[in-house]
């Protein structure tokens, strides 16, 4: 009975991660060394994502426990989860890891938002500029016009300087 509820507290774990990230990645990782895997988690701990392995009965189990069956097919050999706090973030990470370790590691597939996210879905999020680049983007395109104003009329009061000079200069 021990064995149960174990499983049971698991699946309640992995079901309460799902409903407070904003992006959970599937991830194949067949054939990472240690050394690789410890690279990829301290990638992730620095985005503040948190990354685990869990049974993929368990996993199955509590997505269909939150009415989510898509992911079904997506759960068979090795997978691990990255469950990160933006849409983006494990995405980049896992699709920049994956580019580096020779395809080693390969995203199966996501859950975004309350989506079901196929890889080539993962992979366009993973080329998708940050939330801050996107209001940085926004922030300059709307001070570009201001910025703008202000040198026309710097350059009007410099040439009425220059043609009061010249006035001044000629009498």
């Amino acid at each position: 009975m021990a064995n149960i509820e174990a499983k049971k507290q698991v699946v309640e774990e992995i079901k309460a991660k799902i409903n407070e990230s904003k992006s959970v990645v599937l991830v194949d990782y067949k054939g990472l060394t240690v050394i690789e895997d410890t690279e990829l988690r301290v990638s992730f701990r620095k985005e503040n994502i948190e990354y685990k392995v869990f049974k993929n009965t368990l996993v199955r189990k509590a997505f269909n426990e939150l009415g989510i069956d898509k992911f079904d097919n997506d759960l068979k050999g090795p997978t691990a989860i990255a469950f990160g706090k933006d849409e983006i973030g494990p995405s980049k990470i896992i699709v920049e890891a994956g580019k580096k370790l020779n395809e080693k590691l390969t995203v199966k597939s996501a859950y975004v938002d309350g989506t079901y996210v196929d890889l080539a879905g993962v992979k366009t999020l993973a080329n998708m500029p940050s939330r801050e680049q996107l209001i940085a983007k926004m922030l300059g395109s709307m001070q570009a016009p201001i910025a703008n104003f202000a040198g026309v009329l710097s350059n009007t009061l410099k040439g009425l300087v220059v043609a009061l000079n010249a006035i001044a200069e000629k009498k």
